[in-house]
């Protein structure tokens, strides 16, 4: 048996021995050809080792194909990962941002992406085949990096609200690094904010009033914002703060989180297609009981690519005001369908048609010809004409069209505010 077993063992090897040997594998030449790719693409000479080290057929073809779709995207090689990886730091972005973009993003929390930077660039995803790195370990190098750059501490402001003192562009980034910022309040609810990149900006539970006064003197003061509604921590997780009714800072929050979708709105319609139609402008007003409702404009001529507000103003083709009108309800008017389009961002929908009289009656209104028409007025000529309260409520909801915004809010921008 012993016998048997050992002439079993030697086929065996006989076998192993004498297989064909494997193709070779294809050169960067060959396969840089095949993808219509020169040799002489700036950087790929430093990057050439890490191609050789791939030792089977796919790796290659996928490390030449992540440079193919750099090349279509018009995007640089990287520098090798010994190099990159001493330049590389986090950074967050609205989620819109990082989808209108297209570079590696993660989703962190609702409207905001975590990305990675190295040096002045944003990374994009085939950087990561080229470097042999998953994203994951690049991500943590990229926090360690900024955890070094975060040992000062935070500076208590006269509103009591603590804020951020390295101003280097990275401050909102450190919202990624709880161990920077969770002590500030022992055992208290936190709430935080990140108007602009170079702001961190953190109070207890209590002083949440202080906060959106911080945030609104962020918007004030100009400059590029990041997200200005507010985010809080309820146990290990951080959340875009859900303040709900009867909250008494839900309607600031809310009118936060309207000026975050306008200004994504603002954005995308220099990425629509004209012909499509004309993007439907976005502002905001009040109901009687201070509730802030976004409102977009509808007027008759064009196709219109309406966002999913609470309230769509309808005028005619001479720019005459036909009332304002709950956006839910439209699915009333079954003759006009409206089709999503294509474009990042907050969606969209195409409508082609416009609706007759009859078809505006069917939807819910929540502001009449005449009451549109003093919504639209400046402030100071509606003081002029009209004592307070003298526009009959629309369906008992009442529009605060004349009533001043809060002092956080003002001058930030808003479709119907007091300018004083």
């Amino acid at each position: 048996m012993d016998c048997l077993g050992g002439y079993r063992d030697m086929g065996f090897f006989d076998r192993f021995l004498s297989r064909a040997d494997e193709a070779p594998l294809p050169g960067l030449a060959t396969l840089l050809e095949a993808r219509g790719l020169p040799e002489d693409l700036p950087g790929l000479a430093a990057l050439r080792p890490g191609f050789e080290a791939h030792r089977k057929v796919a790796e290659r073809e996928a490390w030449v194909d992540a440079m193919a779709q750099l090349q279509a995207q018009g995007l640089p090689l990287p520098e090798p990962w010994s190099e990159a990886q001493d330049h590389l730091l986090p950074e967050l972005v609205p989620a819109w941002v990082a989808e209108r973009e297209g570079r590696w993003s993660r989703g962190f929390i609702d409207g905001l992406s975590q990305r990675i930077r190295v040096g002045a660039a944003v990374m994009p995803t085939p950087w990561l085949t080229l470097w042999d790195q998953s994203a994951e370990e690049v991500l943590e190098r990229a926090l360690d990096h900024l955890r070094h750059r975060s040992e000062e501490a935070f500076e208590r402001q006269p509103s009591g609200a603590y804020r951020s003192p390295w101003r280097d562009g990275l401050d909102a980034a450190r919202l990624l690094l709880p161990e920077v910022w969770e002590g500030l309040f022992k055992d208290q609810h936190p709430f935080l904010a990140i108007p602009a990149a170079d702001t961190l900006l953190a109070v207890p539970q209590i002083l949440l009033p202080k906060l959106m006064e911080e945030v609104g003197r962020c918007i004030q003061a100009g400059g590029k914002p990041l997200q200005v509604a507010v985010i809080e921590r309820v146990g290990d997780q951080l959340m875009t703060a859900r303040l709900q009714e009867p909250h008494p800072m839900s309607s600031p929050q809310r009118e936060l989180k309207h000026l975050d979708l306008i200004a994504a709105l603002r954005q995308q319609e220099q990425d629509l297609d004209p012909a499509l139609g004309r993007p439907a402008g976005v502002a905001m007003l009040k109901n009687s009981q201070g509730k802030p409702l976004t409102v977009a404009q509808w007027t008759e001529g064009a196709p219109v690519l309406l966002p999913e507000t609470d309230l769509v103003a309808f005028s005619n083709s001479a720019g005459e005001a036909l009332g304002i009108f709950t956006r839910q309800t439209l699915p009333r008017i079954h003759e006009i369908r409206g089709e999503a389009v294509a474009i990042w961002g907050p969606r969209r929908v195409r409508y082609e048609g416009f609706p007759s009289a009859e078809q505006l009656s069917r939807l819910e209104c929540f502001a009449t010809a005449e009451q549109m028409k003093t919504l639209q007025t400046p402030a100071k000529e509606r003081r002029a004409v009209a004592r307070p309260g003298s526009i009959p409520p629309p369906n008992g909801q009442g529009i605060q069209g004349s009533m001043p915004l809060p002092r956080h809010l003002q001058g930030a921008g808003l479709g119907v505010q007091d300018p004083e």
